[in-house]
């Protein structure tokens, strides 16, 4: 079956740019969400506006979701089921709930829509270019149906087995690099005080055993104090909220996730839902009476590649 209209529901940070990627590739793209005035640019390039959910899964076989929260993928998908049929296949990319991915899996498949659960990782600059990596689950028949579709969007594409399993890893993946953060903070702190140039300190790390992807990036952008990671607080606690849950289900102790927790949770009360993850080491620098920065560091991330042929990540 060779998919040509493509549904696209959330087109915020994140979605605008995997949806663009989309019409750069020729395929006839209807968009919604909530907010219209998010989609001007889309529709400008050529994306087709549709007023409601039903309007755009009666105009598509494969529809994308891409949005903020579990609530607001599960209300999105009980407002499509009754418009559902066995040519359809639902794509959701969002970092969600591992429960909830399997309950609305099962009630789509009642309606013959086979579903895949397809988050990205990798930054909004790799978005952006569609080089981004993208973790998958469902079907083999779905993965490979929608392969074409999804080297657009990204370039490794790691297939992980049965649905649950992407959605799982992805929030493995924000947990990690959200402790990260806090720990570069602190590394960084500990530099200034000691007195060290922090582009030393950057370029120490970056060739050392304690160099990560959120060093090479995230880093730069607390060292020019732009903070413009495009990844909110709000986004953060909902995502070590969703790794506590998996914690508690298999009831594993999780001393520093706790403490992560509580560190997010009170920059999030202090700074705001929507400020920037990364302003997060502002704490740090307002409880030492230092700020951490240093010349020559970009206000923005840029992916400065080109768009990278889409591959399967073998195991």
């Amino acid at each position: 079956m060779i998919d040509k209209n493509i549904g696209f529901i959330g087109i915020g940070n994140v979605g605008s740019k995997i949806a663009n990627n989309l019409l750069k590739d020729g395929y006839k793209l209807f968009i919604h969400d909530l907010d219209k005035t998010q989609a001007t640019s889309l529709i400008n390039n050529g994306a087709v506006w549709s007023d409601s959910i039903s309007n755009l899964i009666s105009q598509t076989s494969i529809f994308i979701t891409c949005l903020p929260s579990p609530r607001s993928v599960n209300e999105v998908i009980l407002n499509a089921l009754p418009f559902l049929n066995n040519n359809h296949l639902w794509i959701e990319m969002s970092t969600t709930d591992e429960e909830e991915i399997k309950k609305l899996s099962k009630l789509c498949l009642k309606m013959g829509t086979d579903t895949l659960e397809a988050p990205i990782t990798g930054g909004q600059h790799r978005a952006e270019t569609g080089n981004i990596s993208i973790l998958v689950s469902g079907t083999r028949k779905s993965f490979k149906r929608s392969f074409k579709l999804l080297s657009s969007i990204g370039h490794q594409i790691l297939f992980c087995g049965e649905i649950g399993n992407a959605t799982t890893l992805k929030v493995v993946t924000n947990y990690l690099a959200s402790i990260n953060l806090l720990a570069i903070g602190e590394a960084l702190m500990v530099s200034k005080k000691y007195g060290i140039d922090l582009r030393t300190v950057f370029k120490a790390i970056k060739i050392s055993s304690g160099n990560s992807f959120v060093n090479e990036t995230e880093t730069q952008l607390i060292l020019n104090g732009s903070y413009d990671v495009g990844f909110t607080m709000d986004l953060v606690c909902k995502d070590v909220g969703l790794f506590d849950k998996l914690t508690d289900k298999f009831s594993i102790p999780a001393d520093i996730s706790n403490i992560m927790k509580t560190i997010f949770e009170e920059g999030k009360i202090k700074y705001g839902d929507r400020a920037l993850s990364t302003s997060i080491v502002r704490r740090l620098e307002e409880f030492c009476k230092e700020d951490l920065r240093a010349s020559g560091f970009p206000d923005k991330l840029v992916d400065n590649e080109i768009k990278k042929k889409g591959i399967e990540v073998k195991i």
